[in-house]
């Protein structure tokens, strides 16, 4: 993608996700993203015992990397001419560490006063919690978000990181707020996110039914009030159906199911009954839909307009007939490792991403920026080096 943050300078020190995750969504926009690691690169590099794991590749695509030990002062001089230049910074270490490494915001923000400088924190700066460390489990469970969406009788954590993805996106939604007032302002801003506040926000619907309510929500409350559920098929699949609110869906449910003896019964004559009968009606759809393989019932419920999906493998989506008109699955420029991802979701005036470029090996691109700095470029372009 040509970008429509083309010309945004963004200098990432992030480590696992929420900051790279942050860094990842600008630079997947067209921002020219530096990412500064340690000598010993960031820990996610290694998280299943290689150097450039799948999950580091994840969230650190379209970058360029440079090593710094800002333990010493000499360093400070080439990170303070990528600083001065730059139209972000973005750390996501404890509250106090980026002070001690001499990347605060106070410091930062006097070198550059045009500075958009994000923290993302697990807490927060201050308060009670804030010097507790805080991975991605800590934050869905202390939010609430987990309380929402696990059923406490068989209580497991959902498969993807998502409050740190999430910590990272609403970071980058807030860089880019930041970036439209300086446009105004002139002036840097301080940005702040912690992931407790993010998963809270992002748990605002059940916290707007606890308010207007008052009663606490339970995991079972929205696919029942939905009326969405996962049914298993002769075949030993899944699929998802989703009626809503809408009586045109049940009407085409049971034209799909042939069931008129359903439409009938007086436990699912409305809504209001089918939303009370909510597990009564799940074990006679769970019965139904075991009769006929997954071929059938997606043939029907399509035919007849029902909201569905199969709930599908990864492995399944990428083949998926819909996914491939989309163009989602795109090849990786200059592959270290893998040679496919899933693409930015947006498009600009019809335009979408073709490609993305790998995330960068540990301090692929420190030579080529260190001479550039040397040379008086504040600013090294992404010219002609391999990316």
């Amino acid at each position: 993608m040509g970008g429509v943050l083309s010309g945004i300078r963004v200098v990432e020190q992030g480590t696992f996700i929420t900051g790279p995750c942050a860094g990842m969504m600008l630079a997947d926009l067209g921002a020219d993203v530096i990412k500064v690691e340690s000598p010993e690169g960031d820990p996610y590099r290694s998280y299943q015992g290689d150097h450039y794991s799948p999950h580091f590749q994840a969230y650190n695509r379209n970058k360029r990397s440079i090593a710094f030990d800002l333990k010493q002062s000499a360093e400070h001089l080439v990170f303070d001419g990528l600083v001065r230049e730059a139209d972000v910074f973005i750390q996501n270490f404890r509250p106090g560490t980026a002070a001690r490494l001499g990347a605060g915001p106070e410091r930062l923000c006097a070198i550059n006063p045009r500075l958009i400088y994000a923290s993302i924190s697990g807490f927060g700066s201050s308060g009670p919690y804030a010097e507790r460390p805080s991975y991605d489990s800590v934050a869905q469970a202390l939010s609430g978000f987990l309380s929402v969406v696990v059923d406490s009788s068989r209580p497991r954590f959902l498969g993807p990181a998502l409050a740190d993805a999430i910590t990272g996106i609403y970071a980058a939604y807030g860089i880019l707020g930041a970036l439209v007032q300086r446009s105004r302002t002139h002036e840097g801003c301080h940005v702040e996110v912690s992931m407790l506040e993010a998963m809270a926000h992002f748990a605002i619907e059940p916290f707007a039914a606890f308010f207007a309510l008052g009663s606490t929500p339970r995991s079972s409350d929205r696919p029942r009030l939905a009326q969405a559920y996962i049914l298993r098929t002769a075949d030993n699949r899944l699929l998802a159906i989703h009626l809503s609110s809408l009586e045109k869906f049940w009407d085409g449910l049971i034209a799909a199911l042939e069931a008129p003896e359903l439409a009938a019964d007086e436990r699912f004559s409305d809504r209001q009954a089918r939303i009370s009968n909510y597990e009564l009606l799940n074990a006679e759809l769970d019965q139904r839909f075991s009769r006929q393989a997954l071929s059938v019932w997606t043939e029907r419920l399509g035919h007849n307009d029902v909201p569905y999906a199969p709930i599908n493998g990864i492995d399944e989506v990428v083949q998926d007939l819909q996914v491939k008109h989309l163009g989602l699955i795109v090849p990786v420029e200059s592959p270290h490792g893998g040679e496919q991802a899933v693409r930015p979701p947006v498009q600009f005036a019809g335009v979408r991403s073709a490609s993305v470029r790998a995330a960068p090996l540990l301090d692929e691109h420190g030579k080529l920026i260190r001479e550039a700095l040397a040379r008086g470029e504040l600013w090294p372009a992404m010219g002609g080096e391999k990316l």
